[in-house]
């Protein structure tokens, strides 16, 4: 064994220049599967966490502005919602699938001060069941209730990084709990303190949705509702609820039932779906590309062991003159095929690795600004160890088939003929 691997080395170090073309080509190749796996890796990472504080089965419904004429009226009418849009969903028309329904009103910013610090937020006029939906997590208190609802008390639920920045950096968030804080030109009662999240307007401050009416005197209005659903499950089931709903919805503002543009909905479940599908999409495309990547890098083994054999046809004869079997020159040309491939394919993967780290390190911790949010552009986007060997260890593998080929043509070759080979 020792002699076999002097031999490959031998032979390696005589042909550098086409031993490092070889190896560069395997080397690329799994390094660009790794790379291209981690980077779809951080994509799907990415959305799943974009989501994780998001109930999947909501809608969210916000007015518009008319596309098409209707009923004597013009296009380019502005549609606000109302109280009798939320009655219009809690109604039976279409309680076979809506679960609870709530409102919002957003205000602001306005300064929240406290002493000497003040902190710039956007006030939110919610619903209780709200904090179920946007699974908002109560570090400290509680998150406003039907109480404060119905005798429109002036309470608000405020993020932890509120109370952080008026406490100089400090954590203990129940400080505020009972405190009088002046929000604009009125003074709240501090409830509840919320865990902030990376993708959640943590400027907003919660308070009751009919304190909020009262506020701006406006009790008529909502900025957008939501509501939670069952019983649909696929696309087809969720586009033919949409229609009906916005049907009913455009009817009552005078708007076609038809027109997309008057009542806009924006549905969780079916934007999942269609991520998943789109990841779906991605990661197998980025599998093929990998592979066809890699394939180059085999193709390139092959071709290289089979000029190997050409140029030492000659050798070969002598080898079998003086009496090497055939087994043993299979061995020889099998042995640096996979030499060349298991060296180069893990030199591959760790600078495959390597670059995967900095992008985590890079992109990784990244955002955008959408809508208001945060929201993450690549999390994780790296590959596990486990799949890093298992993807080079099927390339060692292909390697050994690669060389196969040109180990049967060596093994063939005639000791007679190989010696007039010069």
């Amino acid at each position: 064994m020792k002699d076999l691997f002097i031999e490959i080395w031998e032979s390696l170090k005589r042909n550098k220049l086409r031993t490092t073309l070889t190896g560069f080509a395997v080397a690329w190749g799994i390094f660009m599967l790794i790379v291209l796996l981690g980077a779809g890796n951080g994509l799907m990472n990415a959305f799943m966490f974009n989501g994780r504080d998001f109930a999947s089965n909501t809608m969210m419904i916000f007015g518009g502005y008319t596309t098409q004429p209707y009923d004597g009226l013009e296009q380019g009418r502005d549609i606000s919602l109302n109280d009798k849009d939320i009655e219009l969903s809690e109604s039976h028309l279409f309680s076979n699938h809506i679960d609870d329904v709530t409102a919002n009103i957003t205000q602001g910013p306005y300064p929240m001060v406290w002493k000497n610090k003040s902190v710039s937020v956007s006030l939110s006029g919610s619903y209780p069941k709200i904090a179920e939906m946007d699974k908002i997590t109560i570090e400290e208190g509680r998150f406003i209730n039907n109480i404060d609802m119905q005798q429109r008390r002036k309470t608000a639920v405020i993020a932890s990084t509120h109370a952080k920045q008026l406490l100089n950096g400090g954590t203990d968030y129940a400080y505020f709990l009972g405190k009088h804080l002046k929000i604009g030109n009125s003074m709240y009662k501090i409830v509840g303190i919320y865990k902030a999240q990376d993708n959640m307007r943590n400027n907003d401050v919660y308070v009751p949705f009919t304190t909020m009416q009262m506020l701006t005197n406006n009790y008529n209005y909502e900025d957008h509702i939501i509501f939670t659903f069952h019983g649909l499950n696929t696309e087809q089931e969720n586009e033919e609820f949409e229609r009906q709903y916005r049907a009913v919805l455009n009817q009552s503002h005078r708007a076609a039932p038809n027109d997309d543009g008057a009542i806009w909905i924006w549905n969780r479940f079916t934007q999942n779906m269609q991520m998943n599908k789109g990841t779906s999409i991605l990661s197998k495309a980025l599998w093929i590309i990998g592979i066809l990547t890699l394939l180059g890098g085999i193709v390139g083994v092959s071709n290289i062991m089979l000029i190997t054999v050409k140029e030492r046809t000659h050798e070969f004869g002598i080898r079998k003159a003086i009496g090497a079997t055939p087994s043993s020159i299979m061995k020889l040309i099998v042995a640096e095929s996979v030499t060349i491939t298991a060296l180069f394919g893990y030199i591959g993967m760790f600078l495959g690795l390597v670059a995967c780290e900095i992008m985590d390190a890079t992109v990784g911790k990244s955002s955008l600004e959408m809508f208001g949010e945060k929201v993450s552009v690549f999390v994780d986007p790296t590959v596990g160890l486990d799949v890093a060997f298992g993807v080079t260890l099927v390339l060692i593998i292909a390697g050994t088939i690669a060389g196969l080929s040109p180990a049967l043509k060596a093994a063939r070759i005639r000791p007679i003929e190989a010696l007039r080979n010069e």
